[in-house]
């Protein structure tokens, strides 16, 4: 069995065993409701946009983006971009369950949020959600300090082997998010057990760079978007990327290239409150699509070197159940749950 979209791993490893600024008003746990139109003609207003994650996180800038570019395509106008971090995702995802029949509230959310459901024993699911459209694939790059003493993957990996609780490898994902998985599936490839991975989660992207600045970890694993500018300015060293093919404008060699039998590539996506009306889900996936196809998103994703992966309804509501069975059975595979 192959995984070919957003959840990618080889039929080796699973046989074996297995950014930008802020669009509107940005708060950090709360928000007063905007009450959003539901007339489809003209631009949308009033929307929310809840990140289940905190400020500089993978979600964040995706959130961010999309808003920007929905305004500056004059799509839609006051769109609040909030922070409701915790618990790998699963603290927004109960508020956007709660938020029962709102009209007003979107969710960015991803990979992360399907596996911290699981991890977390979340009460509330993705299954109560409305799926609304899933817009990017990213690479997962593997990262080091600028003055780590690997130069190499394969010498990370030597010295990963012989003493596994040692290395501290950090990811701004709880256990069963993207940067969770890509250690404990490097692990599995390269022939560490994935229970004696010494995992150290951060809650967002900014902290755990921090970390990797701080020379508080031996690796890390994070979305490529999240570290590639500090690589170029020499502050960080990327020795490798989970994608199939190399990433445009990063100077790493993909998993493959290096003779490791894996591949990995996250995923994130909208999606809308329990209860929300039929005209209401038409008008945010119209809304998504028009952004999808305007030349501001299409310099989003250039600029930021994410893949374009523009799925709608009930196309994004088939993927996003696969997604759900996929992870379960991975994470179980893994060790990771019962």
């Amino acid at each position: 069995m192959r995984f070919r979209t957003s959840l990618t791993f080889t039929s080796a490893i699973l046989v074996a065993g297995l950014a930008l600024s802020a669009c509107g008003v940005s708060a950090d746990e709360d928000s007063s409701s905007a009450g959003g139109s539901t007339a489809a003609a003209g631009p949308v207003s009033g929307l929310r946009i809840l990140v289940p994650n905190s400020p500089g996180s993978g979600y964040d800038q995706t959130a961010r983006a999309a808003a920007k570019a929905m305004q500056d395509a004059k799509l839609a106008t006051t769109i609040e971009v909030f922070n409701a971090a915790g618990a790998g995702g699963t603290v927004g995802l109960q508020r956007l369950v709660n938020e029962k029949g709102a009209e007003d509230i979107l969710m960015q959310m991803g990979l992360g949020v399907v596996g911290a459901v699981y991890t977390n024993k979340s009460k509330a699911t993705l299954n109560e959600t409305v799926p609304i459209a899933k817009l990017i694939e990213e690479s997962e790059a593997i990262v080091v300090p600028k003055d780590s003493p690997y130069t190499s993957l394969d010498q990370l990996v030597t010295a990963w082997k012989a003493d596994p609780g040692k290395l501290a490898v950090g990811g701004a994902s709880n256990p069963g998010g993207p940067d969770h998985l890509t250690p404990m599936l490097l692990a599995k490839a390269v022939g560490v057990t994935p229970k004696d991975v010494n995992y150290v989660a951060y809650d967002g992207g900014g902290e755990l760079l921090t970390g990797v600045l701080g020379n508080k970890l031996a690796f890390a694993a994070t979305g490529i978007s999240e570290v590639a500018e500090q690589a170029k300015n020499g502050d960080v060293r990327i020795l490798a990327v989970t994608s199939a093919n190399p990433v445009e404008g990063v100077d790493a060699p993909t998993l493959k290239s290096l003779g490791i039998d894996m591949e990995f590539t996250n995923w994130r996506g909208i999606v809308a409150p329990p209860g929300l009306s039929a005209e209401k889900t038409a008008q945010y996936v119209d809304l998504l699509t028009k952004m999808h196809a305007s030349e501001q998103w299409k310099k989003t994703l250039a600029d930021q070197g994410w893949t374009d992966a523009f799925q709608t309804g009930d196309e994004f509501k088939a993927y996003l159940t696969a997604q759900n069975e996929s992870v379960a059975g991975v994470l179980k595979e893994l060790g990771l749950t019962s």
